[in-house]
């Protein structure tokens, strides 16, 4: 390097021109070295660091959308199922009350026929009660009538028609003071 003093006294740094050229040449094989092999590495791992960002990116929404999908569906189904569960509750309430019903209807029948047998079997035991008391009556009637007049009254046969006219008469003024009463 060499340096020319001005006439004005300052100093001016000249390089020699054989430096320039071998530092042109060296600058030149750096940028060539740096352009062919360093900067397109460079150019890869950028762009693979931002498609690994925006793949993240894209990802995580992707996966955010599946995401309010499926709980998109847990409520469609959620809400399904409570409605399924209502229907089935409304099923088995109106169920319970046909049941009910059922068990209504067949009671009242049964409490019905239980009540017919109960009026067939005092009817039945009334008449009987009617018949032997007539019997008894007619009979308590004729001793009674026997031992007023003295006498026994003749033969069995009279006897009883006797107690038959009786009691058809006494059934008579039953059947007349009855319907009078009414």
């Amino acid at each position: 390097m060499m340096i020319h003093a001005a006439e004005g006294g300052a100093g001016i740094l000249i390089p020699v021109w054989q430096e320039i050229v071998v530092g042109a040449i060296a600058f030149g094989l750096l940028c060539f070295v740096l352009m062919k092999f360093v900067f397109p590495r460079m150019e890869k791992t950028f762009e693979a660091r931002v498609d690994a960002i925006e793949g993240g990116i894209e990802r995580a929404e992707k996966a955010q959308e599946e995401a309010n999908q499926t709980l998109e569906e847990y409520r469609r189904k959620l809400a399904g199922a409570q409605e399924e569960a209502a229907a089935i509750r409304d099923e088995a309430r109106a169920d319970a009350v046909a049941a009910k019903e059922e068990i209504l209807v067949s009671a009242r029948e049964e409490a019905n026929r239980i009540i017919a047998a109960g009026h067939a079997n005092v009817e039945a035991s009334r008449q009987q009660l009617v018949r032997e008391l007539r019997s008894e009556v007619g009979n308590l009637a004729v001793d009674l009538a026997g031992k007023i007049i003295g006498q026994r009254l003749a033969g069995e046969t009279a006897t009883e028609q006797t107690v038959d006219r009786f009691l058809a008469e006494l059934n008579d003024d039953t059947a007349s003071e009855a319907s009078g009463a009414r």
